[in-house]
């Protein structure tokens, strides 16, 4: 009788991305039931994902914009802040659902052997629905107050996004991996995405840190905001130097959390 022995890889190869290749039906199997236990027996439905970030930003608006007169950049302050919460809680909401993936599904872990890079990475397609949903929105405000953005501003939108995509699983994974062994993780995350919300120009414009905003480029989400609102709203002209920074840096953490994660993959079904 044959026996087939599966060993996890130290390091990140082609042979992942074979495999997870292979496991492409799982991936889009993953996300799909994300979707529908989400959404399940939910009074709004799939309009949570409109309603959440507009709540936000009409609260944003009233406090910060209305009361704190908060500055824009010259642009109506909810569709300023708008731009950001999209891509920060597309961010946000990424890295939450990812760092949790595998407890989540740890009795499929335990049972069942797959690429579990496919967990992580279900999740981030599963925000980036919400993410396609919340525009609408966004397309709202902009009919509202007469933005019309340049073809060229769009194009880059799609890099805007992977670099959130490598930020949020980079993150992600290396605390997904800690998160198996200690459960601290999901105590302490919110506490640290709402800390790193104010870090972040979601509703302010980085002009107001003066001389010292070049301490905010250390933080990739905050290119990736910067360059949606010149590339959308037109606020400035893009940085492109900005978004090379958030590139690379977002690039490192990608494999830094790759790194951990193949480092601890062979352990999470004996400690999960």
């Amino acid at each position: 009788m044959e026996h087939t022995v599966i060993k996890s890889r130290k390091t990140f190869s082609l042979k992942d991305v074979k495999e997870l290749w292979q496991y492409r039906e799982l991936l889009y199997f993953f996300s799909w039931r994300d979707l529908k236990v989400r959404y399940k027996q939910t009074f709004v439905g799939v309009a949570w994902a409109i309603f959440q970030p507009f709540i936000t930003m009409v609260v944003f608006s009233v406090f910060f914009g209305g009361l704190a007169k908060m500055p824009s950049d010259g642009v109506p302050y909810p569709i300023f802040v708008y731009v950001g919460l999209l891509f920060w809680q597309f961010f946000s909401g990424s890295l939450s659902e990812i760092s949790g993936s595998l407890i989540n599904n740890q009795a499929i872990i335990t049972k069942v052997y797959f690429p579990r890079l496919i967990l992580p990475i279900s999740s981030v397609i599963t925000k980036f629905v919400d993410f396609l949903i919340a525009t609408v929105i966004l397309i709202g405000l902009m009919f509202y107050y007469g933005y019309i953005p340049h073809l060229s501003g769009l194009l880059i939108i799609p890099l805007l996004l992977l670099i959130t995509f490598m930020a949020s699983i980079g993150l992600g994974l290396f605390l997904a991996s800690i998160n198996v062994k200690y459960r601290d993780v999901r105590y302490a995350l919110p506490f640290f995405i709402q800390t790193l919300l104010f870090l972040t120009p979601v509703i302010y414009p980085a002009s107001i840190a003066g001389k010292y905003s070049y301490l905010l480029a250390i933080n990739p989400i905050m290119g990736v905001i910067q360059s949606a609102r010149a590339a959308i709203l037109g606020t400035t002209p893009i940085n492109w130097l900005l978004i090379e920074i958030s590139l690379i840096g977002t690039f490192i953490l990608l494999i830094f959390g790759i790194y951990v994660f193949k480092k601890t993959e062979r352990y999470f079904a004996d400690i999960i």
